[in-house]
């Protein structure tokens, strides 16, 4: 769809270059708006420049690393040297290649928003009223842009402890990782959720001795309990350090000045080189002019919005960490696409978080789509449940891989499938046959029937379907 003439004037505002604005641009853009979008960081922002984008550029390193342990199952030796195991990370160039990476994808998303048009404006804007955005750009100049729809993607900063301020040094949070130019000898992770369990798992794959320090009863303790547990028990044979129900209180400097202190809740310490803070994120809210108007947002400072991303004010769209719905680029971009298309009138079908697909990129992944077997335990819906472990896999047992599992869950009597989970190599890839099932309200029976290379780790999906497969 392009919009009808008179609608090609609309000019609508977006506070944030992340994917929810950026996204949101692009669309817009194309349906013939004038969109101007206000970036303070570049392109992309935290998503592509300090998160996503870098994290999943080290996980890489350090996946190529952990399978090279298992060269000597596959029956691949090194004649040249003595160590068996000759490989070690560089962790500066690996920190500059994803950071360069990161950079380009920056620049290709600049790229593409101006061909489409978009007005890019470096710098920050705030809110003054319901159809003025308040510009201060990098050269110093300050002044209002009018907008018919305002778009807030502003994003979200790591959260800190007060007894625990990242310097980017040796206590770090997770965007200051990549300008460190050695390897830690001993990195204690503080917070168990996906974004320490994927440090935890990278660092421990790269060659640091790791520590999680966690203060739930496990790891990623807001996810399938089976995946968790597997992955626990893997961190275990890898040599990773997890301690549970412990809660940090503090960090500090040693008396040498070459390592750190963390003091938990309980009075015990732990020493380590270096102590990456991840307890989670801030809503970049503050200062952007909420007050303005009225957006109503939550106690944690998140901007509450609708299924198509509006807010309590009716031309205010907001996208993306901010609003804290999921903490997904795609979630973000969908929100993005799905405000666009509300603000303008094209067909618009709203956000339906129960049919996200979300992944861990742990060693190994972790990828998840709609109902859990949590929400079905609960009485939430009901449904039936079938896990096949990948060690029956003949791709699985080729390839060396011992952990990991598929999990199907079908509405009980109708077989229609309404959630998933899988465990193992690229799982963020094997996830999506299960996530368009439950989108398009297939039955098991559809994906059972449905043909799958020999071997592969797919046919592991069309098994669990085919477990499922209810006689007439």
């Amino acid at each position: 769809m392009v919009l009808n003439n008179d609608k090609s004037q609309y000019k609508i505002a977006i506070l944030g270059g992340g994917p929810g604005g950026y996204e949101a641009a692009l669309v817009a853009a194309h349906l013939g708006a004038d969109v101007t979008i206000i970036e303070r960081k570049g392109m992309g922002g935290s998503a592509v420049l300090t998160d996503v984008v870098p994290s999943k550029t080290l996980i890489a390193s350090a996946d190529l690393m952990t399978r090279f342990s298992a060269i000597d199952e596959l029956g691949i030796e090194i004649v040249d040297g003595d160590d068996k195991y000759a490989l070690r990370t560089n962790l500066h160039k690996v920190n500059t290649r994803l950071l360069n990476l990161a950079q380009q994808q920056s620049n290709d998303i600049k790229r593409a928003m101006e061909k489409q048009g978009v007005k890019i404006i470096d710098g920050t804007g705030r809110v003054k009223d319901r159809n003025t955005v308040t510009v201060d750009d990098i050269n110093g100049l300050s002044y209002d842009i009018q907008a018919d729809y305002i778009m807030l993607a502003v994003g979200t900063h790591p959260r800190e402890l007060e007894t625990a301020k990242p310097d980017g040094k040796r206590i770090l949070n997770w965007t200051q990782l990549y300008h460190l130019e050695d390897l830690p000898e001993h990195l204690i992770v503080v917070g168990s959720g996906v974004t320490g369990a994927e440090f935890a798992s990278a660092y421990n794959g790269l060659g640091t001795k790791v520590t999680l320090i966690s203060s739930r009863d496990r790891v990623l303790p807001g996810e399938d309990e089976d995946a968790a547990t597997l992955l626990e028990n893997v961190f275990e044979r890898r040599g990773v350090t997890v301690m549970p129900r412990s809660r940090a209180e503090a960090a500090e400097y040693n008396e040498a000045g070459d390592g750190v202190i963390v003091t938990l809740a309980d009075g015990r310490k732990v020493a380590g080189s270096h102590v990456l803070i991840a307890v989670g994120s801030i809503p970049n809210t503050e200062g952007i002019g909420l007050e303005n108007t009225g957006i109503e947002t939550t106690e944690s400072g998140h901007i509450l919005v609708d299924r198509v991303s509006r807010t309590s004010v009716s031309n205010i769209y907001a996208a993306g960490d901010c609003t804290g719905v999921l903490p997904l680029a795609s979630v973000a971009a969908m929100q993005g696409r799905i405000a666009v298309a509300h603000m303008v009138g094209d067909a618009v079908k709203p956000l339906r978080t129960h049919q996200v697909a979300a992944n861990i990129f742990t060693a190994p992944e972790i990828a998840t789509v709609g109902v859990s077997e949590k929400e079905v335990e609960e009485g939430k819906y009901q449904a039936d449940i079938f896990k096949l472990s990948l060690t029956t896999n003949p791709r699985a047992k080729m390839m060396a891989v011992n952990e990991g599992f598929v999990k199907i869950i079908s509405r009980k009597h109708s077989g229609t499938v309404i959630g998933g989970v899988v465990v193992g190599p690229r799982a963020s890839e094997l996830i999506f046959p299960i996530s368009l099932a439950v989108d398009k309200k297939l039955h098991v029976d559809d994906i059972a029937e449905a043909f799958t290379v020999y071997p592969s780790l797919s046919g592991s999906i069309s098994e669990a379907a085919r477990q499922l497969h209810q006689m007439l």
